[in-house]
């Protein structure tokens, strides 16, 4: 589970396992496995480390690379 701020400034949780798309829009968009989409304050690289230290923390080996392009992208395993 990671924290994220939406654009209100209200905190919430979420499931960081059901993570589908991180989009810059230009605002943040996370969109999980389910279709729901959530506009957050955080950066897409933010929200990246993020889950990545929570993979850590529940002893998931995680790499990832976040290529600086239009459109961003990268790619990662768990």
């Amino acid at each position: 589970m990671i924290e994220v701020t939406r654009l209100r400034g209200a905190k919430f949780v979420i499931n960081a396992d059901l993570i589908e798309t991180i989009e810059t829009t230009p605002d943040t968009v996370i969109t999980l496995v389910n279709g729901h989409r959530y506009v957050v304050e955080e950066s897409a690289e933010k929200i990246i480390e993020s889950v990545l230290n929570y993979k850590r923390r529940i002893g998931k080996d995680c790499t990832f690379t976040f290529k600086e392009e239009i459109g961003g992208s990268g790619s990662g395993s768990c």
